[in-house]
């Protein structure tokens, strides 16, 4: 929240993958307004995405459900590329997660496990040789679909908001049928804004959004001062387009 508020930041969603953060007792520096959250990744036509939930119900009873099914499928993923690094003579990964204070294990999480055992000598090597498809550790995952996720956030209040469609790697013709498939879903909002995002895909996201009635959203999409291509609150503005559909125009937004 410091590094928010030095950034100039005025609005904090915290949304880390397929978890809920109790956020009561927190201490919000002035001018900051924290809006609860999460990001949960989901199925899409054999491919992984991710969706944003703002301003929702931590309490609810249905997406903590949710939240905890997708925590197992998390552990289940995990053990199952341990079971692969045993095959090859890598052991620990269990005992060195269970060591972290994290609460949602991700691949980065085994990236960095293997970094410190000097199986892989950085991040991105570890990625290339163990767990990308094709890596000898890599183990699909077998994620709900999107109109589960959707509708998970929604019960909670919540507005759903399908994160960084930029960096799927799809075709224009490919994204919007995400975009239409994420609509018909009851999806409200997409990002149009990120970081590291460049004018031309901004532009197309924008029009993409406005074309299907989605509410526009942004982000920073950070995750830790080592990833230099981002930083809280280092992302371009909506513009004017976007803005006359931002999210902060959405009925369920209560966020002064």
């Amino acid at each position: 929240m410091d590094r928010a508020v030095a950034n100039h930041v005025t609005h904090l969603a915290i949304t880390d993958h397929d978890c809920l953060l109790n956020c009561s007792g927190w201490k919000i520096p002035p001018g900051l307004t924290l809006v609860p959250g999460l990001e949960i990744s989901a199925g899409w036509r054999g491919m992984e995405i991710h969706i944003v939930g703002l301003g929702i119900d931590a309490e609810s009873t249905p997406l903590n459900d949710y939240v905890s099914r997708q925590q197992q499928l998390r552990r289940d993923r995990i053990v199952a590329m341990d079971k692969k690094l045993s095959g090859q003579n890598i052991s620990g990964l269990l005992e060195y997660l269970q060591s972290k204070p994290c609460i949602s294990w991700t691949r980065s999480h085994v990236a960095e496990f293997l970094v410190a055992e000097a199986h892989a000598k950085d991040m991105q090597r570890a990625f290339k040789r163990f767990l990308r498809p094709g890596g000898s550790a890599f183990v699909a995952a077998q994620w709900p679909e999107m109109d589960e996720a959707i509708a998970a956030i929604q019960q909670a209040s919540g507005i759903a908001v399908l994160a960084h469609p930029g960096r799927y790697g799809l075709t224009r013709s490919k994204l919007g049928r995400l975009m239409d498939d994420f609509q018909h879903s009851g999806g409200d909002a997409a990002e149009v804004s990120y970081g590291s995002i460049n004018p031309v895909q901004q532009s197309t996201l924008t029009t993409m959004v406005q074309e299907r009635g989605l509410y526009a959203s942004a982000g920073s999409d950070f995750h830790s001062a080592d990833r230099q291509w981002t930083d809280i609150g280092r992302f371009p503005g909506l513009g004017s387009a976007a803005t006359k559909n931002a999210i902060w125009a959405h009925p369920r937004w209560h966020f002064d």
